[in-house]
């Protein structure tokens, strides 16, 4: 396991402090929590990015018309 050094600071790292034992958790829990879920929406990213490379243009825009309507759809149902 590695150990990282972050300079920041000291009321920054009294409030992050504070935070996670609000949490429940120690300080490294909560940053290592954040580490994940800015590696998963990274992931999350390069899969879209080349699954559009890969993909059909007109299909992906046919698909985005069909989520506009859908939308549409639930709010005029709201407005009445």
């Amino acid at each position: 396991m590695a150990t990282m050094t972050i300079r920041m600071p000291d009321a920054k790292h009294e409030r992050l402090r504070r935070l996670a034992e609000g949490q429940g958790i120690s300080l490294n829990k909560l940053v290592e929590e954040w580490a994940n879920v800015a590696l998963a929406q990274h992931d999350v990213e390069a899969r879209f990015r080349a699954m559009a490379a890969r993909g059909n243009t007109r299909h992906g825009i046919a698909l985005l018309d069909k989520l506009d309507r859908a939308f549409a759809g639930k709010k005029a149902a709201r407005r009445a």
